[in-house]
């Protein structure tokens, strides 16, 4: 089996050196060449913004400067209503750079983008990733699922599986009811209209697990808190949450 491996290296190394001849790799947000697929090119590297400490240690929100927070290092929304979750981070400031690779990878057919975004993911969460057992993705309803023909959540979790080496159980939780999108609302309607959307997939279970569960976006942390608390009732050990972008709270500025 070793051999096998060892084989299949330079022929996975020649694949890749066609495809990129026959499609030269350009930057994730822009035509620029780069020398591999999945790079930002040395402008849009530049202007993404990476999120970095400080952030609030319970929902990974980035803080405008190290004081905030205090000596807890909470954001206001974190100190009055502490999330269910043990720790959560994300890759990236959900800004206008971060929107030109999130929406296309959302909305515009764009699976491939998961590779791009996982590495990113992978450094933001380390620490999260060391102490997952599992990895579980936020669920999409059934009839978007069908419109969309992936799941962004779902692709990220496997995408990062393959990069941590952490195993994933892709379909353990299912939205039961399907809801309207929750992009006008604030928290307090967002974490409404969430409630009881989902549950754990019968036959699927994470008893002792310590589970990180993955997102695309996370803005509230609604979505993300009515996950953790079907999966901690399931049994789950812990749960933290990791996503590929976090929207910044308007009083951290």
């Amino acid at each position: 089996m070793l051999q096998a491996a060892r084989r299949s290296v330079p022929f996975a190394a020649a694949a890749r050196a066609a495809l990129d001849l026959l499609l030269p790799p350009v930057c994730l947000t822009c035509d620029r060449p780069v020398a591999a697929q999945g790079q930002f090119c040395a402008t849009c590297f530049r202007q993404a913004a990476f999120i970095t400490e400080p952030c609030c240690f319970a929902c990974g929100v980035p803080f405008a400067h190290p004081l905030q927070g205090g000596a807890a290092r909470l954001c206001p929304g974190c100190q009055a209503h502490p999330p269910p979750w043990g720790q959560a981070r994300a890759a990236l400031r959900y800004d206008a750079q971060a929107k030109r690779i999130l929406l296309p990878f959302k909305h515009a057919d764009r699976p491939e983008l998961a590779a791009a975004l996982a590495p990113m993911m992978a450094r933001a969460g380390a620490a999260l990733l060391r102490r997952a057992d599992v990895l579980v993705p936020v669920p999409l309803h059934r009839r978007r699922l069908f419109a969309r023909r992936y799941n962004q959540s779902a692709l990220l979790a496997r995408a990062l599986s393959r990069v941590a080496g952490v195993p994933v159980l892709v379909d353990a939780l299912r939205r039961v009811r399907p809801t309207a999108p929750l992009g006008d609302l604030g928290a307090a309607q967002r974490a409404a209209a969430v409630d009881g959307v989902f549950a754990l997939r019968p036959g699927r279970s994470v008893a002792g697990r310590h589970v990180l569960l993955i997102d695309d976006v996370m803005t509230s942390g609604a979505t993300a808190a009515a996950c953790t608390l079907v999966l901690l009732a399931a049994g789950a050990a812990a749960v933290d949450v990791l996503a590929a972008a976090r929207v910044p709270d308007p009083r951290l500025r």
